[in-house]
């Protein structure tokens, strides 16, 4: 697959304190691309300088083949972001918040109605956005963050402080748009939702990436060098993963009900790497 983003050893301080330290990653077209770490990682500093919307101190930032510089404007109509900070007119319907935005990306409003429906907004088209729902409200910033149908889509903790219910339907939406082509580049501290969502997951700790790869080689490739037999009686025995430790293991008498491999989740792998939690 072709690049979509790549990052060459990218430095950014903030007053003397370093918030990313020769910073390197490749994201690829077509994929989820998970930046996991806990809050203060460096997350949202690299969004803003991927968007142009902060300069590093040094290093070398191309997305869709382009250099990034910060202030110019010319990725801005192939990008989309949602951030924490991304907003809507709260005394304006959900359409004319639209129809507002689109105007401004020179997107047609015929888009606006099929982003309406792809969204299930077409029911609220006409309330107020301050009338919506925490989730409603949600669906209508990936509206607008998508609205000019870009190529890249940057994610920043889509799912923080929602319910359950409305994550899952975040989630949706998330793999709906991958579906249809979009890259997305996820900022998460939700080890579980990047489990489930992403192609490709790096861990960032202290302006570091420790470790990169898909969740299911990086699950593999720390998991213990065990394997856990249930049988019927309730007995369970662990043995070392190969081919003589376990023929003796299946030899012993009961039967067998399950084999599971002991492979650990994203969330301990991380804890394991740094040596601390993702809050």
């Amino acid at each position: 697959m072709e690049e979509c983003i790549r990052i060459t050893n990218l430095t950014k301080t903030f007053q003397g304190k370093t918030a990313l330290n020769q910073l390197n990653c490749v994201v690829r077209q077509g994929e989820i691309y998970g930046f996991l770490g806990p809050s203060g990682a460096g997350k949202t500093t690299t969004i803003k300088l991927l968007t142009g919307q902060l300069s590093p101190q040094s290093g070398e930032l191309t997305v869709l083949g382009q250099p990034v510089v910060c202030g110019r404007g010319s990725l801005y109509s192939q990008i989309g972001v949602l951030t924490d900070t991304s907003g809507f007119y709260e005394k304006m319907t959900v359409r004319e918040n639209l129809r507002l935005f689109a105007r401004i990306s020179q997107t047609s409003q015929t888009r606006v109605q099929q982003v309406l429906t792809q969204l299930g907004l077409a029911d609220h088209q006409n309330k107020k956005a301050e009338k919506l729902s925490r989730g409603m409200k949600q669906r209508l910033m990936f509206a607008r963050a998508i609205l000019h149908q870009p190529k890249l889509l940057f994610l920043d903790e889509p799912t923080a402080n929602l319910d359950p219910s409305t994550s899952e339907d975040v989630h949706r939406l998330i793999r709906q748009m991958n579906s249809q082509g979009t890259t997305i580049f996820l900022t998460t501290h939700n080890m579980e939702e990047a489990q489930e969502l992403c192609d490709h997951v790096a861990f960032l700790n202290e302006g570091h990436i420790v470790e990169e790869g898909t969740p299911s080689d990086l699950r593999l490739k720390y998991a213990e060098d065990a394997v856990e037999l249930r049988y019927k009686d309730g007995t369970c025995v662990r043995v070392r993963k190969d081919a003589e430790a376990l023929r003796e293991a299946l030899k012993q008498e009961g039967q067998l009900l399950t084999i599971h491999s002991q492979e650990p989740d994203l969330k301990t792998i991380f804890l394991q790497l740094t040596g601390r939690d993702l809050r």
